[in-house]
């Protein structure tokens, strides 16, 4: 190579260098600042009955009462019951961190496949209406699942997907039963779009107290049946939905930022916290280990240290009543009588 075909690029130009590395860096800047912004999607669990558990990809844990999970990817299974008379004693209730209350049935499985959420301010006025933005995208494999939910913001979205079809939710109070050969959902609450898989593309509107039924078809793609919702089946769902109501009063949620020094723990990993009632609540652990509070791995680095902002789940404390007592007729003073 003679002296006029010599690259001369990296010699002699080093502020291009320097923006071209710039520019190479930048997207990972970019992530970087976008996961500080908004920080892991999370799940509090406020009852269990029987035996569940959660498959959060890096392990499966048994579900633990009062327990903070990231769940987005997760996969969430309840028990079967061996008998009939157990099935109603067998349930899980959980409240997302959009505000959305949830109640699992024995024998359900729920793949949650998306979960974001934006970042939002806490000590909200209003906690009837989600906190921020949300995208919720779950399949539920088999089982039933009853929602809760708050008054989703302009832009938000949650869709259930069954083997048979998918709802998309805009109502507060909706119940979905997912089975090899049929698909219920059931509106108790508001408005849906229902549509079944394969040919379906502009759905079926679901309103308040009717009934979508999507059906297995022999040669052909299931079809949407729209009705009532029965008599017969209305107060087991009334029951669904009202625990997951009440699951949704018994956690509020706020989003910290905390700095990270050197020594302390890497991002992605976990530290103790107290399990006080003005804690944020803890995640499930392996019998014998101290509870923690899992990062979501969301960090910038300033200077030396990192900043993790994170949603915290704060469970709610019922008011402590005055103790009650009871005076007697001696202890009542009366006018004349020494009470003066």
């Amino acid at each position: 190579m003679n002296a006029c075909t010599k690259p001369i690029f990296f010699t002699r130009h080093p502020i291009l260098i320097t923006a071209i590395l710039g520019a190479v860096a930048l997207p990972g800047l970019l992530v970087a600042q976008d996961a500080r912004k908004n920080p892991a999607s999370k799940i509090f669990v406020s009852d269990v009955s029987g035996e569940a558990q959660i498959d959060t990809g890096d392990n499966i844990q048994d579900l633990a009462k009062k327990s903070v999970y990231t769940v987005q990817g997760a996969v969430i299974e309840t028990k079967k019951a061996e008998k009939e008379e157990d099935k109603s004693k067998m349930f899980s209730t959980m409240v997302y961190s959009n505000g959305t209350g949830a109640y699992f049935d024995q024998d359900t499985r729920l793949e949650m496949k998306r979960f974001q959420q934006e970042p939002f301010t806490p000590n909200r006025g209003d906690m009837e209406v989600e906190p921020s933005i949300s995208q919720t995208q779950a399949f539920l494999a088999r089982g039933t699942v009853a929602l809760c939910n708050s008054k989703l913001v302009a832009g938000s979205s949650m869709n259930y997907q069954t083997n048979l079809g998918q709802v998309n939710i805009r109502g507060q109070k909706v119940v979905i039963e997912s089975q090899n050969e049929i698909t219920k959902v059931s509106m108790l609450d508001g408005e849906s779009t229902v549509k079944s898989a394969g040919t379906d593309l502009g759905g079926r509107v679901l309103r308040s107290g009717e009934q979508a039924i999507i059906r297995r078809q022999p040669n052909a793609p299931p079809q949407v049946m729209i009705q009532k919702i029965p008599p017969s089946e209305a107060s087991q769902l009334d029951d669904k939905v009202a625990q997951a109501c009440m699951a949704k009063k018994t956690v509020y949620f706020e989003v910290k930022e905390r700095q990270i020094t050197e020594n302390a723990p890497a991002a992605g990993t976990t530290e103790t916290r107290s399990t006080a009632t003005d804690e944020p609540a803890t995640t499930g652990t392996t019998p014998g280990a101290s509870p923690v509070t899992a990062f979501d791995g969301n960090t910038a680095a300033i200077g030396t240290s990192n900043v993790v902002r994170e949603i915290i789940a704060v469970p709610v404390v019922p008011v402590e009543l005055p103790v009650q007592f009871t005076v007697s007729p001696a202890q009542i003073t009366t006018p004349g009588r020494g009470g003066d």
